[in-house]
Protein backbone atom coordinates (compact mmCIF):
# COMPACT_ATOMS: atom_id res chain seq x y z
CA UNK A 1 0.00 0.00 0.00
CA UNK A 2 1.16 3.35 -0.83
CA UNK A 3 1.69 6.13 2.32
CA UNK A 4 -0.77 8.35 1.41
CA UNK A 5 -2.34 10.08 -1.67
CA UNK A 6 -0.98 13.38 -1.58
CA UNK A 7 2.77 11.89 -0.92
CA UNK A 8 2.16 9.46 -3.93
CA UNK A 9 1.63 12.36 -6.18
CA UNK A 10 4.15 14.59 -5.26
CA UNK A 11 6.79 11.73 -5.57
CA UNK A 12 5.60 10.51 -8.56
CA UNK A 13 5.81 14.41 -9.84
CA UNK A 14 9.35 14.62 -8.52
CA UNK A 15 10.18 11.63 -10.00
CA UNK A 16 9.56 12.31 -13.50
CA UNK A 17 10.83 15.81 -13.28
CA UNK A 18 14.31 14.53 -12.90
CA UNK A 19 14.02 11.91 -15.25
CA UNK A 20 14.21 9.25 -12.54
CA UNK A 21 10.95 7.21 -13.90
CA UNK A 22 11.03 7.30 -17.82
CA UNK A 23 7.78 6.69 -20.29
CA UNK A 24 8.14 6.20 -23.70
CA UNK A 25 5.40 3.74 -24.91
CA UNK A 26 6.20 3.91 -28.67
CA UNK A 27 9.91 3.34 -27.93
CA UNK A 28 9.66 0.76 -25.46
CA UNK A 29 12.93 -0.31 -23.21
CA UNK A 30 14.39 -3.40 -22.71
CA UNK A 31 14.90 -4.64 -19.41
CA UNK A 32 17.48 -7.09 -18.03
CA UNK A 33 14.97 -9.59 -17.47
CA UNK A 34 14.01 -9.39 -21.45
CA UNK A 35 10.59 -7.94 -20.73
CA UNK A 36 9.70 -5.24 -23.07
CA UNK A 37 8.79 -1.84 -21.41
CA UNK A 38 7.61 1.34 -22.18
CA UNK A 39 8.50 2.85 -18.93
CA UNK A 40 11.92 2.39 -17.18
CA UNK A 41 12.64 3.08 -13.51
CA UNK A 42 16.36 4.43 -11.97
CA UNK A 43 15.50 6.03 -8.50
CA UNK A 44 19.38 6.05 -7.39
CA UNK A 45 18.93 9.26 -9.73
CA UNK A 46 17.25 11.15 -6.80
CA UNK A 47 20.50 10.72 -4.44
CA UNK A 48 22.02 13.58 -7.06
CA UNK A 49 19.20 16.11 -6.38
CA UNK A 50 19.74 17.42 -2.17
CA UNK A 51 15.91 18.62 -1.90
CA UNK A 52 14.54 15.46 -3.53
CA UNK A 53 16.24 13.02 -1.53
CA UNK A 54 15.76 14.55 1.64
CA UNK A 55 12.29 14.56 0.84
CA UNK A 56 12.27 10.73 0.60
CA UNK A 57 14.34 10.14 3.38
CA UNK A 58 11.75 12.04 5.58
CA UNK A 59 8.54 10.75 3.81
CA UNK A 60 10.31 7.46 4.65
CA UNK A 61 11.02 7.68 8.38
CA UNK A 62 7.54 9.51 8.91
CA UNK A 63 6.20 6.05 7.24
CA UNK A 64 8.35 4.23 9.34
CA UNK A 65 7.43 5.03 12.23
CA UNK A 66 3.89 5.51 11.43
CA UNK A 67 3.20 1.86 10.31
CA UNK A 68 6.02 -0.12 11.83
CA UNK A 69 7.16 2.05 15.12
CA UNK A 70 10.96 2.69 15.48
CA UNK A 71 12.77 -0.19 14.28
CA UNK A 72 16.75 -0.98 15.74
CA UNK A 73 18.29 -0.97 12.66
CA UNK A 74 17.63 0.07 9.05
CA UNK A 75 18.42 -2.25 6.06
CA UNK A 76 18.82 -1.37 2.65
CA UNK A 77 19.04 -3.56 -0.01
CA UNK A 78 22.45 -3.31 -2.30
CA UNK A 79 23.01 -1.91 -4.73
CA UNK A 80 20.12 0.68 -5.30
CA UNK A 81 19.11 1.20 -1.77
CA UNK A 82 22.35 1.60 0.03
CA UNK A 83 22.38 5.03 -0.47
CA UNK A 84 18.89 6.29 0.26
CA UNK A 85 18.77 3.44 3.20
CA UNK A 86 21.85 4.79 5.15
CA UNK A 87 20.28 8.63 4.53
CA UNK A 88 17.01 7.34 6.27
CA UNK A 89 19.35 5.78 8.87
CA UNK A 90 21.19 8.55 9.44
CA UNK A 91 17.81 10.78 9.62
CA UNK A 92 16.01 8.24 12.40
CA UNK A 93 19.25 8.32 14.00
CA UNK A 94 19.76 4.10 13.50
CA UNK A 95 22.13 2.01 12.84
CA UNK A 96 22.22 0.74 8.88
CA UNK A 97 23.36 -2.62 7.37
CA UNK A 98 22.81 -3.24 3.88
CA UNK A 99 22.04 -6.95 2.33
CA UNK A 100 23.87 -7.88 -0.76
CA UNK A 101 22.21 -9.88 -3.57
CA UNK A 102 24.31 -13.05 -1.89
CA UNK A 103 27.14 -13.61 0.05
CA UNK A 104 30.85 -12.54 -0.83
CA UNK A 105 33.02 -14.78 -2.41
CA UNK A 106 35.88 -14.10 -0.04
CA UNK A 107 37.09 -13.01 2.98
CA UNK A 108 34.75 -13.10 5.68
CA UNK A 109 31.98 -13.94 3.09
CA UNK A 110 29.41 -11.71 4.18
CA UNK A 111 25.97 -11.03 2.82
CA UNK A 112 25.15 -8.60 5.33
CA UNK A 113 27.06 -5.86 6.23
CA UNK A 114 27.20 -3.95 9.02
CA UNK A 115 26.73 -4.80 12.58
CA UNK A 116 23.23 -6.58 13.49
CA UNK A 117 22.72 -8.73 16.73
CA UNK A 118 20.07 -11.46 16.71
CA UNK A 119 16.08 -10.49 17.86
CA UNK A 120 17.11 -6.66 16.53
CA UNK A 121 13.63 -5.48 14.86
CA UNK A 122 14.42 -4.27 11.42
CA UNK A 123 12.88 -2.57 8.27
CA UNK A 124 14.27 -3.00 5.41
CA UNK A 125 14.48 0.05 2.55
CA UNK A 126 13.86 -0.50 -0.84
CA UNK A 127 14.09 1.74 -4.25
CA UNK A 128 11.94 -0.55 -6.73
CA UNK A 129 9.58 -2.97 -6.50
CA UNK A 130 8.85 -5.35 -9.95
CA UNK A 131 8.44 -8.71 -9.26
CA UNK A 132 10.04 -8.38 -5.56
CA UNK A 133 11.95 -11.92 -5.55
CA UNK A 134 15.15 -10.08 -5.05
CA UNK A 135 13.86 -7.48 -2.27
CA UNK A 136 12.48 -10.55 -0.57
CA UNK A 137 15.57 -12.53 -1.27
CA UNK A 138 17.07 -9.78 1.43
CA UNK A 139 14.44 -10.42 3.73
CA UNK A 140 14.85 -13.77 4.11
CA UNK A 141 18.83 -13.16 4.66
CA UNK A 142 17.67 -10.85 7.60
CA UNK A 143 15.58 -13.63 8.88
CA UNK A 144 18.59 -16.04 8.66
CA UNK A 145 20.80 -14.17 10.68
CA UNK A 146 18.21 -13.59 13.30
CA UNK A 147 16.77 -10.44 12.76
CA UNK A 148 12.70 -9.28 12.82
CA UNK A 149 11.67 -8.35 9.81
CA UNK A 150 9.17 -5.91 10.82
CA UNK A 151 7.96 -4.87 7.10
CA UNK A 152 9.30 -3.22 4.09
CA UNK A 153 9.42 0.57 2.52
CA UNK A 154 9.78 1.20 -1.30
CA UNK A 155 9.79 4.65 -3.20
CA UNK A 156 7.95 2.62 -6.21
CA UNK A 157 6.26 -0.15 -7.11
CA UNK A 158 4.70 -1.06 -10.38
CA UNK A 159 2.08 -3.14 -8.78
CA UNK A 160 2.42 -6.33 -10.49
CA UNK A 161 0.16 -9.26 -9.18
CA UNK A 162 3.22 -11.08 -9.15
CA UNK A 163 4.59 -9.06 -6.62
CA UNK A 164 1.63 -8.84 -4.64
CA UNK A 165 1.35 -12.94 -4.55
CA UNK A 166 4.71 -13.08 -3.43
CA UNK A 167 5.15 -10.63 -0.49
CA UNK A 168 1.60 -11.95 0.97
CA UNK A 169 3.39 -15.84 0.43
CA UNK A 170 5.93 -14.05 1.91
CA UNK A 171 4.08 -12.95 4.79
CA UNK A 172 5.78 -8.77 4.72
CA UNK A 173 4.07 -6.09 4.68
CA UNK A 174 5.31 -3.30 1.96
CA UNK A 175 4.58 0.09 2.07
CA UNK A 176 5.85 2.73 -0.68
CA UNK A 177 5.78 6.23 -1.04
CA UNK A 178 4.08 6.39 -4.98
CA UNK A 179 2.82 3.61 -7.57
CA UNK A 180 2.58 2.59 -10.86
CA UNK A 181 -1.21 3.66 -10.63
CA UNK A 182 -0.38 7.77 -8.89
CA UNK A 183 2.30 7.98 -11.49
CA UNK A 184 -0.56 7.34 -14.14
CA UNK A 185 -2.42 9.84 -13.14
CA UNK A 186 -0.12 12.10 -12.42
CA UNK A 187 1.81 11.96 -15.65
CA UNK A 188 -1.47 12.88 -17.76
CA UNK A 189 -2.59 15.48 -15.30
CA UNK A 190 0.32 16.90 -16.39
CA UNK A 191 1.28 16.26 -19.72
CA UNK A 192 3.93 14.02 -19.58
CA UNK A 193 1.69 11.46 -21.67
CA UNK A 194 -1.57 11.42 -23.77
CA UNK A 195 -4.59 9.76 -22.73
CA UNK A 196 -4.09 6.99 -25.46
CA UNK A 197 -0.20 6.49 -24.03
CA UNK A 198 -2.05 6.29 -20.73
CA UNK A 199 -4.32 3.23 -21.79
CA UNK A 200 -0.89 1.39 -23.44
CA UNK A 201 0.61 1.79 -20.37
CA UNK A 202 -2.13 0.25 -18.62
CA UNK A 203 -2.56 -2.59 -21.00
CA UNK A 204 1.35 -3.18 -20.31
CA UNK A 205 0.91 -3.39 -16.68
CA UNK A 206 -1.45 -6.39 -16.89
CA UNK A 207 0.76 -8.46 -18.50
CA UNK A 208 4.43 -7.02 -18.58
CA UNK A 209 6.36 -10.39 -19.59
CA UNK A 210 4.43 -10.78 -23.12
CA UNK A 211 3.73 -6.81 -23.79
CA UNK A 212 5.12 -5.74 -27.09
CA UNK A 213 4.60 -2.37 -28.72
CA UNK A 214 3.69 -3.64 -31.57
CA UNK A 215 0.32 -5.57 -30.83
CA UNK A 216 -0.92 -2.07 -28.96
Amino acid sequence: MIFNKDTAQKTAELLLQINAIKLNPKNPFTWASGWKSPIYCDNRITLSFPPIRNYIREEFSKSIEKQFGKPDVIAGVATGAIGIGMLVAEYMGLPFVYVRPEPKKHGRQNQIEGFLQKGQNVVVVEDLISTGNSSLMAVEALKEAGANVKGMVAIFTYGFDIATENFKKANVDLLTLSNYENLLELAVAKRYITEEEQETLKVWSKNPSTWNVESV
